[in-house]
């Protein structure tokens, strides 16, 4: 099936996925061919980076590196105020390519090229607030200030659920902040990642900046990346992925003392209290257990339900799980598309074996789709599973729609079973009780880097730090100050006195 909207975003039979601004023509890394979770039909094929590849777009990088950190914030920021006006001509273009290439729905898909023109909006404003603090010097006549100053190359791996918007929370800050940007993105969405950088680059171009800001490069994290993960020319990598992915790039990057964000695993919980008002718990569980057919690192994966509401919350989910549309995410209607490849419907179903072995009982889903409109192979339904909070498996991460709901009997021991696993990014819980809620907000509550009161674990805003503790990676995203980890701080001092006292009062010789 012929697409129209790929010729509207510059998307060829065969493209190359390597850029320092302009394409390369013929890179040599090999071809990718991308396919369309939907049908399982081809879509385009990329070419991708070879090592030698690499070094072309990382020497342009540098290069311009030197000058683009000597732009003004504000001049900085009229480049990006730029892009976001572009990203607004190609929103349901780019928002379809998202949709047939990584099988979100459409209105998701969208959703996420939103999202991308709300981060240039915010770091439009943080152009002009790269702010240093001046403070009190002991010392007579001298003043004492900080400084930020752009870092370098920032190297930016993202993943395939969310492929543009996460490339955006980082390219946008790290350009305003005077940085310029090397991504590497998922082999799973290489098109979404082509046609982005056209439109990114191409507004650079109008400013005057067409080479070396913005760079690309696809290809196989056994090259590439690893090449990445080394190169001292990029003193921060932001990497979005699994925990394990993310312990190699920790190490990597760490044994030549390079900084990381790491964005990783998620294994999300809603905490349901008696006195919760389940017409809000139910739509929160149900998007965030299934929008994105439960691919995102918030998805909700636990709900602990206090005994007193399990039953009335049981009936009314397993009641909107079997109102859940499953089928074509281009189309109108449909609220849950296909996983991203069949090797994810292999995960998922090695998982659920898992499951029942550890005395799990589904109650509803988790079977593979076929037949008419399924015939890629990548759809499933959607899957409740009784648990308990001892089940090995409830410790670990399977990135699909499996949700699991475990019983508690007092706010004690839904904050503690909440809190006992590994991961620790997004959490939620659904009470009209002011003191349980402020607990769960308090030191002795979440352990999670995002936490909400009667709202859903999916769905953060970009003007909040998006990220996560423990084997979340600690990373920090988006919005809030995490501009700082883009830049460099400085402390200087200013003698403009006639004498030069040493501090502390330290007298050095007569």
């Amino acid at each position: 099936m012929t697409y129209d909207f790929l010729k509207d975003l510059g998307i060829e039979d065969v493209n190359s996925g390597v850029a320092y601004g302009p394409f390369l023509d013929k890179p040599s890394g090999g071809e990718l061919v991308s396919e369309s979770p939907i049908d399982g039909k081809p879509i385009a094929t990329v070419l991708k980076a070879s090592s030698k590849d690499y070094e072309t777009v990382m020497n342009k990088a540098v290069a311009a590196f030197k000058s683009w950190r000597m732009v003004p914030g504000p001049k900085r920021a009229e480049v990006v105020r730029a892009i976001g006006d572009e990203l607004r001509k190609y929103k349901e273009p780019l928002g379809k390519l998202v949709t047939l290439e990584m099988g979100k729905i459409l209105p998701e898909g969208l959703g996420e090229v939103q999202e991308m023109i709300d981060m240039a909006d915010f770091a439009v404003g943080q152009g002009r607030m790269l702010y240093g603090l001046t403070m009190q010097s002991e010392r007579v006549k001298h003043r004492m200030m900080e400084q930020w100053h752009p870092l370098g190359a920032v190297g930016v791996i993202s993943a395939f659920n969310f492929p543009v918007a996460v490339y955006s929370w980082n390219a946008l800050l790290a350009a305003v902040c005077g940085d310029v940007t090397v991504w590497k993105p998922s082999s799973n969405t290489p098109l979404t990642a082509v046609a982005t950088h056209r439109i990114f680059n191409r507004v650079a171009e109008r400013f005057g900046f067409g080479e070396g800001i913005f760079n690309l490069v696809i290809g196989s994290g056994r090259e590439v990346g690893e090449m990445m993960l080394k190169d001292p020319r990029v003193p921060l990598v932001s990497a979005t992925g699994s925990t394990d992915v993310g312990r190699k790039v920790a190490v990597r990057v760490g044994e030549r003392l390079g900084r990381t964000i790491l964005e990783l695993g998620g294994n999300n919980a809603v905490i349901v209290l008696d006195d919760a008002d389940l017409d809000l718990v139910v739509p929160a569980v149900l998007f965030g257990a299934v929008g994105t057919a439960g691919q995102r690192c918030t998805s909700t994966r636990r709900v602990l339900l206090q005994q007193g509401i399990s039953a009335e919350f049981t009936r009314r989910l397993l009641k909107a799980y079997e109102q859940v549309r499953i089928g074509n995410p281009l189309h109108e209607g449909t609220l849950m598309g296909p996983l991203v490849s069949k090797g994810a419907v292999s995960d998922m179903q090695a998982g659920l074996a898992k499951i029942r072995e550890q005395g799990g009982e589904v109650i509803y889903g988790g079977e593979v789709l076929s037949g008419s409109g399924f015939e890629s192979g990548c759809y499933v339904k959607p899957c409740i599973v009784k648990a308990k909070r001892d089940m090995p498996i409830v410790q670990d991460e399977i990135f699909a729609p499996i949700l699991y709901l475990i019983e508690v009997k007092d706010v004690d021991e839904a904050i503690d079973v909440h809190n006992d696993v590994p991961q620790g990014l997004s959490s939620s819980m659904f009470t009209l009780n002011l003191r349980h809620a402020e607990r769960f907000l308090s030191p002795e509550g979440s352990d999670c880097g995002i936490a909400n009161i009667n709202i859903g674990t999916s769905g953060a805003e970009i003007g909040g730090a998006f990220g996560g503790e423990k084997d979340t990676g600690g990373g920090r995203e988006s919005g809030s100050d995490s501009w700082k980890q883009y830049m460099r701080r400085q402390t200087n001092t200013v003698n403009y006195s006639i004498e030069l006292p040493l501090a502390q009062g330290i007298k050095f010789g007569d």
